[in-house]
């Protein structure tokens, strides 16, 4: 028990800092691993992996978030490496807001090259690049302007009185990472993953200018993970994020309880704390290779007034496929006791 204690202090500790966000984002960050950095692709056990998430936030308000997400990943292994490896996945992101249906579109392609140390057989090293193309837009036929009020009513069809060049725009994408992971024991590992997002500063704009343009972020990701007892094991994380003026620290802790240990089948149950947003209760079910878990945002900010507390939902599935079985062997009766 005393061996996570200094760990859980750190990561509570996170909690001081002021949080905002720009980019997609997910409270569930097992479940969106490539969302962090592109150094996670192909790092996890097995031969492949296909997973999804979907978010749905801020419904009880005119401004309701919905944001869905898929990757596919695979690892190789050419002949001429002796034992490193080669990530390669694929992901797709859909994110809308608002009723103008304000959202964006991303589809990247990413790889990765998975290092295994000689010196340091438990030590996994990764370095990934994704390309992206994007696509950012609203409906302009669902939006009302104060030229289209006659000091009566509302006139639908009236001119607006906006002089929008175009109400779509797209731009091309850059971001790159690398991965950290130790392996302690077969139940033991601390990671870190460290993600440098819009490489290429790309401009958005609807009138034909380049006064806009998407800022530097920068994700970092820590994950401790450690058995406390036969069948309970521990969970700590803590993500930490920075796009220009604005900054996100997420401490998140939870404990993995193992049901049967023969299938690798577990629940997990833990709390993240998103300061002065919210309070986010995360349930999980492991089962053999699939890995699934929902989460619930509470929200505690200023804007309660409008959510009443109500914040996010959020789903996720992971599902590996191996072609050898990753989980542990089925208990077998000695012969001579037959």
């Amino acid at each position: 028990m005393k061996q996570f204690i200094p760990i859980l202090s750190l990561l509570l500790s996170c909690s001081c800092f002021r949080l905002f966000g720009q980019d997609i984002h997910f409270s569930q960050f097992d479940g969106a691993l490539l969302n962090i950095s592109p150094a996670y692709t192909g790092v996890f056990d097995g031969d492949y992996r296909f997973s999804t998430i979907y978010r749905s936030q801020w419904q009880a308000v005119p401004v309701g978030y919905s944001t869905f997400n898929i990757n596919a990943e695979t690892k190789l292994k050419p002949l001429f490496l002796k034992k490193d490896q080669i990530g390669l996945g694929i992901s797709f992101y859909n994110d809308r807001a608002g009723d103008a249906r304000y959202g964006i579109t991303q589809f990247y392609a990413q790889g990765a090259y998975i290092h295994y140390p000689k010196s340091l057989p438990k030590l996994l090293l990764s370095f990934g690049l994704n390309l992206g193309i994007n696509r950012v837009g609203f409906d302009l036929s669902k939006m009302t302007f104060d030229a289209q009020y006659d000091g009566v009513q509302l006139i639908p069809g009236a001119f607006n009185g906006e002089q929008f060049t175009q109400t779509r725009t797209g731009f091309f994408d850059m971001n790159m990472g690398s991965v950290a992971e130790y392996r302690f024991t077969e139940t033991k590992k601390l990671s870190f993953g460290f993600g440098l997002h819009h490489i290429t500063q790309p401009k958005i704009s609807y009138q034909g200018n380049d006064l806009s343009k998407l800022d530097f972020k920068y994700s970092n990701l820590i994950s401790y993970t450690s058995r406390i007892s036969d069948r309970t094991h521990f969970i700590g994380e803590a993500l930490f994020s920075i796009q220009g003026k604005n900054m996100e620290m997420v401490p998140h802790v939870s404990l993995k309880y193992m049901v049967n240990e023969d299938y690798d089948q577990a629940i997990s149950g833990g709390m993240c704390l998103r300061t002065n947003d919210a309070i986010i209760l995360r349930l999980g079910y492991h089962y053999k290779l699939l890995n699934s878990g929902i989460a619930y945002d509470i929200n505690v900010s200023k804007f309660t007034a409008a959510t009443n507390r109500r914040g996010a939902f959020e789903i996720f599935l992971n599902q590996t496929i191996s072609s050898t079985k990753t989980y542990g062997s089925k208990r077998r009766i000695c012969p001579v006791f037959m």
